[in-house]
């Protein structure tokens, strides 16, 4: 596990500043136990290159036999799952290719992530300071 940058950065556009966060966990097909620390590790660069495509930042990464955890921080005019399907097809066509003899057939030969995949949009204050702030706004009578 690396970690990144800690710090809040704000993105600046031409039109618009932002901090757009979202935690994302993709799961292998069948919940194949395909991982190990090697694998990872290049899942990890693979998730690098592509975020960087898009001009997001992968700040945390972590995983398990079945599972990968990403953060990452991106720009607003990225669609999530347009970045999403780029991850989990890039990542799938390397690591098949790189680690045959790891995973089993029916990854080999199929897709290797399931589907499915869980997003969150995360950082900044929590919800409820968020609606409390709103609320506290001085509204003309």
């Amino acid at each position: 596990m690396r970690s990144r940058s800690q710090d809040v950065e704000y993105r600046r556009g031409r039109h618009v500043v932002s901090t757009l966060h979202v935690h994302l966990v993709f799961v292998t097909k069948y919940r194949g136990n395909v991982f190990d620390d090697a694998m990872l590790r290049r899942c990890e660069d693979i998730m690098v290159e592509v975020c960087d495509s898009f001009e997001a930042e992968l700040r945390e990464f972590n995983g398990e036999h079945d599972h990968v955890h990403l953060l990452i921080h991106y720009p607003p005019k990225v669609a999530i799952s347009k970045l999403v399907n780029s991850l989990k097809g890039v990542s799938s066509h390397y690591l098949r290719k790189e680690f045959t003899g790891q995973v089993g057939p029916a990854i080999t030969h199929g897709p290797f992530w399931s589907p499915s995949y869980f997003a969150a949009s995360c950082g900044g204050a929590p919800l409820s300071m968020i609606k409390a702030y709103i609320e506290q706004q001085r509204r003309p009578t």
